[in-house]
């Protein structure tokens, strides 16, 4: 009997691509789908880069750099 090929599983985080003021970039932030959608869109996603950049600059000991777009990682 052959086996069924299984579903892609449904990831709790989504992919962002994070482009900074200083012309570096970011690929493949995850952010949870929890948080994501709504009326504020992907909004949610660039408050919890932030946060995470925060925390990164903090280890660092190095200033946050402020983000400039984010847009979601092609699939």
């Amino acid at each position: 009997m052959a086996r069924k090929k299984s579903k892609p599983v449904e990831s709790g985080y989504a992919l962002f691509d994070v482009l900074y003021e200083d012309g570096s970039r970011s690929s493949n932030r995850r952010v949870p789908r929890s948080i994501l959608g709504g009326f504020d869109g992907d909004e949610p996603a660039r408050k919890a880069i932030e946060e995470q950049d925060n925390t990164i600059a903090e280890k660092a000991g190095r200033p946050r750099i402020p983000i400039k777009k984010i847009t979601r990682s092609p699939v």
